[in-house]
Formats: structure tokens, sequence, C-alpha cells
């Protein structure tokens, strides 16, 4: 049986009686307008460079068929297909507000017939065992409603000798810079986003869930369970964000 994370538990609502899962859902559709800029915004640009690092983590295999789970508005999706050139990827998600937005990028530059978005669920994914090359997920594990099961699920539609690539938020451990991003997560953060997308509540939750995800060695420790070699964390940008990599 899956162990359960406290990051599992973690929701924007906790007043609701909506599941994690359904939670995470609307709340992206809510912020799907917004969410591209907001990102930008908020990161000052930063994450556009985290996800040319992540997806350097890929490029001795030469993905052809790709999978990019919590795809949002399709960032990394769009990213690979330029910097990888695999014949195919296939972005899933849970909410279609966001899926919406991708398709309208991706139609934008013309990559309807290399890049696939469509719902889905990380922890059941629609796909045979053994299927893809490369799995991505950028930003998106922390709102795994069973952390456990969704890495599971990744690592049953691998290929043997495939690679996953995790982008996540961490928290930076150095003194001084520590105590300045918590107090722009739990302060800035909300307030700006509250202001620019009506969601503070989303932002809030951004936090919450960064600080309860079990980072770096400990989410390493869960790909080895699940059965992935080859693990490794590499902090990017002074600790605030990390790249995770496992072999199948």
């Amino acid at each position: 049986m899956a162990e359960q994370y406290s990051h599992d538990k973690v929701v924007p609502d906790a007043a609701s009686a909506e599941s994690k899962k359904k939670q995470v859902a609307e709340m992206f559709d809510d912020i799907a307008p917004r969410y591209d800029f907001l990102n930008r915004f908020l990161s000052a640009g930063i994450d556009v460079s985290w996800r040319k690092k992540a997806l350097a983590k890929l490029a001795p295999l030469h993905p052809k068929l790709m999978l990019d789970v919590a795809t949002g508005t399709g960032d990394v999706a769009i990213m690979a297909a330029k910097q990888l050139q695999p014949e195919k990827i296939i972005g899933i998600d849970i909410s279609e507000g966001m899926l919406q937005g991708g398709r309208v990028k991706v139609k934008a530059k013309g990559l309807e017939t290399v890049i696939e978005l469509k719902s889905g669920d990380s922890e059941t994914i629609n796909f045979p065992d053994n299927t893809f090359d490369a799995v991505t997920v950028a930003f998106g594990v922390r709102n795994f409603e069973n952390l456990e099961k969704g890495i599971s699920e990744i690592y049953r539609v691998l290929k043997p000798g495939g690679r996953l690539v995790v982008l996540e938020f961490s928290k930076p451990k150095l003194p001084g810079v520590q105590q300045a991003y918590n107090l722009y997560m739990r302060l800035v953060a909300p307030q700006v986003a509250g202001v620019l997308s009506k969601n503070k509540k989303a932002y809030q939750y951004l936090n919450n869930s960064i600080q309860a995800f079990p980072e770096g060695k400990n989410f390493v420790a869960v790909l080895n369970k699940t059965g992935f070699t080859n693990t490794s964390c590499k902090p990017l940008t002074l600790g605030i964000c990390s790249i995770y990599c496992g072999d199948k």
C-alpha cells in the first residue's frame, strides 16, 4: 500500500469536503487565464531557465515519445518540442482550463502535430506499460493526491531505460536566503497573486504545499522506493528549486 505523505493532505481549502484532486483542478481552472503571467512575474522569469536545465537532463536519451504529467498550459511540452525535437509529446492535466490555454499556445506555435494536450490523472495514467521514452513533471508532484501512487504510475508507463525528470520547488537552506524566501512565499506572493488573479488562496496553497513536500533526499527516497535507479537531486538558484532524475 502506498505511503501517505504530509503534503498529500495539504489542500487549497481546508474547510471544503472535496478531495484534494478536485480542489486542485478547480483552483487551476480559476487561475488559468492569469497563470502564465503570474509564473513569469512571481519568479522574475527565472522559471524559464529552470525548465531548460531540467530538459537538458533528457538530451542524451534522444526521446522520441514523451509524456508531460501535470502539463498545465504546456510550457514544458512546448520547450521540449524545440529543445529535444521528439516525434510526439503527450501532455496530461486534471485542469481543463489550463489545457485550453495550452492548446491555444500549441496552435499558435504550429506544434499541433507534435504536442497533444489531454485530460488525464497522474495516478491513473491511461497508457499501457512501457510506453514512453521520457516523462517530465514540472511543479506538479506537490499536487498529487497520493505521491507514491503517482510516481509508481509514471514508472509503469516508462520504457526500460527511460528517464523521469521532475522539476519542483524546494526550500533554501542558506541563512538569510531562507528567511527572505519564507517571507516572500508566505506574504508577498499571495498578496500579489491575490491582486492580479483574484485568487490569493491559490498562492497560499502553493507555499503550504512547498513547506510540506518531502524534498531533497526524501523525494529521492520516494523515487528509489518506487523502483527508479540512478536517482539524483540537483538544487537550483540557492535551493529555491530542484531537478530530480530517475531511470527505469
